[in-house]
């Protein structure tokens, strides 16, 4: 079982990569996308996105990483592909499934679902271009509209030459309600066993990886918001570990308050503890009250006293 850390625009960045790879599960992260549009972005760009690639592409616990690129331009992306590699990205993820409007109105992530025919010249455009010696995956819904595009869909990639295809199993319209998930549509594919396939949608638990890898026929699993609001999550699934307790979380918090934060902290670090928080109390209850705590807070200093107040309330001890 190969377990991937998911993309989440502007929650899954550097510092909860770290802090989710050091609890141990995961065998690859997949950077937030990199937009390409009409020019080629700076060096120091690939650098802010994935500062990983000081440590030779790799979290300071030693899981690789992959840059996502979203965009449209096949040469464009080519060669925002081969920089990233050169800078020391662990091959190459394509974005096909963000359901964002402002993406997919500048004709970026899912959007391009209704198209498998620009899809599979933008992806055999990519693989010709990027060194046969990396990995090529790509990001997909299964549909814009309909599950049963994903069989278009997937066999333009397929064609076109990628190594690896991830499935979000809804489509682009379902968003992320939860009743929409279909994990069995990922299955066909499956059974075809042309590509290294990886299942995305729905998986809080180790009973839901259990039951998304039954139901969909895929062993290789990618985690996001169940892996926000469990951080142990890929532990809890690969090596029977316990589900962290809510004093073992407020140590983990309390960490990641610890890190030096790029930009403006005071703006920085309140939005992503709250942001956070959002999915954490799907899990944890006390995180409810946490998050009203702290919800119209604007100023790190008070929402790290009102951490550190919490902390107090729930001490534990031997947790790293």
């Amino acid at each position: 079982m190969k377990l991937v850390l998911a993309p989440l625009e502007g929650v899954i960045d550097h510092l909860v990569r770290q802090l989710l790879t050091e609890l141990g599960g995961y065998d690859l992260c997949i950077t937030e996308f990199m937009r390409v549009s009409d020019t080629f972005m700076p060096e120091r760009s690939f650098y802010k996105l994935c500062p990983e690639l000081h440590n030779g592409g790799r979290t300071p616990s030693g899981v690789p990483i992959r840059m996502q690129l979203l965009g449209q331009h096949p040469q464009l992306m080519s060669d925002h592909a081969n920089r990233a590699i050169e800078l020391g990205s662990h091959g190459i993820d394509l974005n096909l499934g963000c359901p964002s409007k402002i993406v997919n109105t500048n004709k970026g992530g899912a959007v391009l679902l209704k198209e498998p025919e620009v899809i599979y010249n933008l992806v055999k455009a990519m693989r010709s271009a990027i060194p046969i010696t990396e990995t090529f995956s790509v990001k997909i819904r299964l549909g814009w509209d309909n599950s049963q595009a994903v069989h278009e869909i997937s066999d333009a990639i397929i064609s076109a030459g990628a190594n690896e295809l991830t499935i979000h199993a809804r489509t682009k319209t379902d968003g992320y309600k939860k009743e929409a998930i279909k994990w069995d549509a990922i299955a066909p594919v499956a059974k075809r066993n042309e590509i290294t396939l990886t299942a995305n949608g729905e998986i809080w638990t180790a009973q839901d990886a259990i039951d998304c890898q039954k139901a969909s026929g895929c062993e290789n699993l990618m985690l996001g918001r169940g892996a926000l609001a469990m951080p142990n999550l890929a532990a809890v699934i690969k090596n029977d570990q316990k589900p962290m307790s809510y004093p073992q979380l407020l140590q983990l918090l309390s960490k990641y308050t610890t890190f030096e934060v790029e930009g403006d902290k005071g703006l920085y670090y309140p939005n992503r503890m709250k942001q956070w928080l959002v999915y954490l109390r799907q899990q944890f209850p006390q995180a409810k009250e946490l998050f009203g705590a702290i919800r119209t807070l604007n100023k790190t200093p008070a929402v790290i006293d009102v951490l550190n107040n919490e902390i107090f309330k729930y001490p534990v001890s031997g947790f790293k």
